[in-house]
Order: structure tokens, then C-alpha cells, then sequence
């Protein structure tokens, strides 16, 4: 069977999922995907292919991704560098999620740091990786969340009714 016919709308499919997120037009990422797969070689097995498109599709466009978020319009203004006492607080919230992220019980830890990677890893990746089941997942990331919640409610004061701190 020919590539172009059997992958060709897998790959427009993934590349129109992926490309709204990443900023890109769906023709480019698919451009991409295709120019990948023939500096790779030989194509992969026909029981690898769809597998190996759908990475392709995500590699491609984590790229774009990153560069969407870094990336500020030209509108005539400079872009307005943080304060910095807000740099600071910024650092030290992130400090106090990382803590509190390392003292949760179980396999949060491992869960919770799977799910903030900067490989952008899938349900399937993350349940392979912690070795359970894909369905579970969820249920347990629930679990995960409302203990951080809990934990961080105790460290961090919350303001009380109409902004006015206790």
C-alpha cells in the first residue's frame, strides 16, 4: 500500500489536533511530520506506524510550542520585564509547589512530575513509565491534587473574605 495513502490522513488528523496548541497551520506540522519521515529512512513496521506519526506530530510541535510562549507580537511596545519583588515571588511560589510537590505521599511525586514535564508526555507515556494502568490515572492525579491542595492550604495563608489577610 502506498505511505502517502495509508498515513496521509492519520497525519492530517494528528496535525490538526496538535496545531492549534502549538500555534503552527495543521499544512506546516504535516510538512514536517513528512520531511521527518524521510530523513529517517526506511519507514517503520506497519504496526509502528501509527505510533510513530503521532510522536512525530507531538516532536514537531513541541518546538512550536515553546516558541508561541516565548515569542511577544510586534506591536510597538516593549515587552514590560517583571518587577522585582514579583520575580522573587514567583520564584519562591514555584520553591514552595516544588517542596510540597517532594512531600506528597505515594506515587504523587512521581505522578505529578510526569505530568509537568517539558516532554509534554501522554496519558499512554505516563502509565507506561510508572508502570499502571492508563485509567487509573486520572483517578489518582484527583487524589494527588486535592492533597497538594490541602498541603499547600496549611503553608500558604489564604486571604480571608474580600482580600483582607488575617
Amino acid at each position: 500500500m502506498d505511505l502517502l495513502k495509508e498515513l496521509g490522513p492519520l497525519l492530517a488528523a494528528e496535525a490538526a489536533a496538535e496545531a492549534p496548541g502549538a500555534g503552527v497551520d495543521p499544512a506546516d506540522l504535516e510538512q514536517a511530520v513528512w520531511v521527518r519521515l524521510l530523513e529517517r529512512g526506511p519507514a517503520p513496521p506497519p504496526r509502528e506506524r501509527a505510533r510513530w506519526l503521532r510522536r512525530a506530530v507531538r516532536a514537531e510541535a513541541r518546538p512550536a510550542r515553546r516558541r508561541a510562549r516565548r515569542e511577544v507580537p510586534y506591536g510597538g511596545q516593549a515587552p514590560v520585564a517583571a518587577a522585582p519583588d514579583e520575580e522573587l515571588m514567583g520564584r519562591e511560589q514555584r520553591r514552595t509547589l516544588r517542596s510540597a510537590v517532594a512531600r506528597l505521599p505515594g506515587r504523587c511525586p512521581e505522578l505529578m512530575s510526569a505530568l509537568l514535564s517539558p516532554q509534554d508526555l501522554t496519558y499512554r507515556e505516563i502509565a507506561g513509565e510508572l508502570g499502571i494502568s492508563q485509567g487509573s490515572l486520572g483517578p489518582i492525579r484527583s487524589r494527588c491534587l486535592g492533597c497538594l491542595r490541602r498541603m499547600l492550604a496549611v503553608e500558604v495563608a489564604a486571604p480571608g473574605l474580600w482580600g483582607k489577610e488575617p
